[in-house]
């Protein structure tokens, strides 16, 4: 099974990928990090992208798409996929639809998590982890059980990400609906689209998700 996810930054996408790929074994194709392990594992592919954003220029939908390419080789058949972060163009949807044929491979469903900007803007700039090991936490929903120790490891420095501000936050979410705009009514002509609570609880939004896998 192939599918897109979209989802805003802090709507969860990492948390569902992250129990998609434990439970159905998919792998999680991030665009941006691919790109810093073929950077760093100085592949074809990774030589060219060093060389335009050394130059400082963007990367091209063409080696985002043998990047993508080479993933799924290396992955073969049997494993399912979770494009995340990509496409983001019509023409990225395009390379997509060619990309996924060449390897006798179908995109299966395109789901977003859907969000309320305010209540966004209040779980991302809330988030603090622990210094040390990464565990997660936030000012409202998600305290250490003693203050000022990580639950996990005892370590007591944490620290907040310097983008983890409203303005930002807002500004995320603009980039975001110009971002995805183009690409929807691509997949909703198609019938491919299906949304879900991003605010709900973790659970519930995984139960979500795992009904549209299921058909139901």
């Amino acid at each position: 099974m192939n599918i897109i996810l979209l989802g805003p930054p802090g709507a969860g996408k990492g948390t569902q990928a992250s129990r998609l790929v434990a439970e159905h074994d998919m792998v999680q194709l991030s665009t941006g990090d691919m790109l810093r392990e073929a950077v760093k594992a100085g592949t074809p592919v990774g030589l060219k992208a060093k060389a335009v954003m050394d130059a400082g220029e963007l990367v091209s939908d063409e080696i985002v798409s043998a990047l993508i390419g080479d993933k799924l080789d290396d992955m073969g058949p049997d494993k399912g996929a979770i494009f995340d972060g990509y496409p983001r163009t019509a023409a990225q949807a395009e390379s997509l639809d060619q990309i996924l044929a060449d390897r006798g491979r179908t995109l299966d469903h395109v789901i977003e998590l859907e969000v309320d900007e305010d209540a966004l803007v209040e779980r991302i700039t809330g988030r603090f982890t622990c210094a040390k090991c990464g565990e997660g936490y936030h000012d409202t929903f998600k305290q250490p059980k003693v203050e000022g120790v990580c639950d996990v490891c005892g370590g007591t420095e944490f620290k907040r990400r310097p983008d983890d501000n409203a303005e930002t936050v807002r500004t995320r979410m603009a980039e975001y609906r110009a971002k995805t705009a183009p690409i929807l009514p691509i997949y909703e002509a198609r019938g491919l689209v299906k949304r879900v609570d991003g605010m709900a609880d973790i659970a519930h939004v995984n139960d979500a998700i795992e009904a549209i896998l299921d058909g139901r």
